[in-house]
C-alpha cells in the first residue's frame, strides 16, 4: 500500500511502516493545501487534524481504503461517508487515555487545592496560607459522562482518592466495576460534586453542556473537560460561574480552538473573563500530550494498519 502522513507523528511511525514494506510517503510539514492537492494517490492516509475529509474530498479519494488519526476523535472526518465507500477507519485512543485520565485528576486537584493561585501568591513574595486553603477530594461524588477509554483511565486514577464515581453513557451499559457505579443520567444531575467530561464531538454534543443543562443539576458542582471544546457552550459556562451554580472550571479544551487545535480562533468577553477568573483553570489541549504518549499512539496506529493490511490480504 502507498500511505501518506500528513502531520507530525512520532518516528517510529513510519520507520515500522516502510519497514514492513510498504510505500511510505512522510510529508508532516505539508500544507493543508497540497495535502488535499495529493490525497487521491494513496491507499492509506495518516494524520491529526491538518485536513477537514468532507464527502467532496472522500469521494475524489478513489484509492483511498484507509484513514489513520493519530489520536482519539474523528470529528474532522466524514465518517459516514467514508463507511459507506469502505474507506477503513481508525484511531487510537488506546495511546492517549493514560495521560488524559492523569491530566484531568491534576485539573481537579489544582482546583480544589488552589495549586496555581498558591503558586502565583508565592512568586509575587506573599505568604498567605489562609487564601490557599483548599478542600479534599474524599467524600466527593465524582459524575463522568462519556465512558470510554478516557472516561475508564480517569476512574480508575480518581476513584484512588477516595470518592463515589458514578458513570453515564448512552451507548454503552453493565460497565460498572471496582472503579465506578454505572448510572443513569438523571441519578448524575442528583448527586455530581465533580462533572468530568469524556464525549466526542457529534451533532448529537455539540453545545450539550448549557444553561439549561447545568440548571438540572441540584447541587453546585465543579466542572472538567479534557474532551472537546464545543461541548459546552463557553457564554453559558461563565454565566453560570458568575452565579456559583458553577463552583469552578478545568478545561483543557476550548470552544473557540481552530479545527487543527493549534491556536484559538476568537478573543471574546467570555475567553476573557476564563482567563482571569482564580476558580477557572485552562490548559492548551494537553491532555492527552506527553512523551509517553506519543509512543504508545504511534504503535497503536503501526499495529492497527498492520491488522487490516492482514485482513484485507486475507479476505481478497
Amino acid at each position: 500500500m502507498k500511505i501518506l502522513i500528513i502531520d507530525k507523528v512520532n518516528s517510529f511511525l513510519p520507520t515500522a511502516l516502510k519497514n514492513y514494506g510498504f510505500e511510505v510517503d512522510d510529508f508532516q510539514e505539508i500544507s493543508p493545501e497540497e495535502a488535499i492537492k495529493i490525497l487521491p494517490e494513496y491507499d492509506g492516509v495518516i494524520l491529526r487534524s491538518k485536513i477537514k475529509l468532507d464527502a467532496e474530498l472522500l469521494s475524489k479519494s478513489k484509492n483511498l481504503k484507509f484513514i489513520a488519526r493519530v489520536g482519539a476523535g474523528m470529528e474532522a472526518i466524514d465518517t459516514k461517508v467514508a463507511k459507506n465507500l469502505g474507506i477503513k477507519l481508525i484511531n487510537a485512543p488506546e495511546g492517549n487515555r493514560d495521560a488524559v485520565g492523569e491530566h484531568t485528576v491534576g485539573l481537579i486537584l489544582s482546583l480544589f487545592r488552589k495549586i496555581c493561585e498558591a503558586n502565583n501568591q508565592v512568586s509575587e513574595g506573599k505568604w498567605d496560607r489562609e487564601a490557599a486553603r483548599g478542600i479534599e477530594l474524599s467524600g466527593k461524588t465524582v459524575g463522568i459522562i462519556g465512558y470510554g477509554n478516557m472516561g475508564s483511565a480517569f476512574a480508575r486514577r480518581i476513584s484512588a482518592f477516595g470518592t463515589k464515581v458514578i458513570a453515564y453513557d448512552k451507548y454503552k451499559i453493565a460497565f460498572s466495576d471496582a472503579f465506578v457505579t454505572e448510572v443513569d443520567l438523571q441519578t448524575i444531575f442528583d448527586e455530581t460534586d465533580i462533572l468530568s467530561l469524556h464525549l466526542p464531538l457529534t451533532d448529537e454534543t455539540h453545545f450539550m453542556v448549557n444553561s439549561e443543562f447545568i440548571a438540572k443539576f441540584r447541587k453546585n458542582f465543579y466542572l472538567i473537560n479534557t474532551a472537546r471544546g464545543k461541548v459546552v457552550k463557553t457564554s453559558d459556562l461563565v454565566e453560570k460561574l458568575k452565579d456559583g451554580k458553577i463552583l469552578g472550571a478545568g478545561l483543557d479544551v476550548l470552544e473557540y480552538e481552530k479545527q487543527s487545535f493549534e491556536n484559538l480562533s476568537v478573543n471574546d468577553e467570555n475567553l476573557n473573563y476564563l482567563r482571569n477568573a482564580s476558580n477557572v483553570i485552562m490548559t492548551p489541549h494537553v491532555a492527552g500530550i506527553t512523551f509517553e504518549s506519543d509512543k504508545k499512539l504511534a504503535d497503536v496506529i503501526y499495529r492497527k494498519i498492520i491488522n487490516f493490511y492482514k485482513n484485507r490480504t486475507v479476505n481478497h
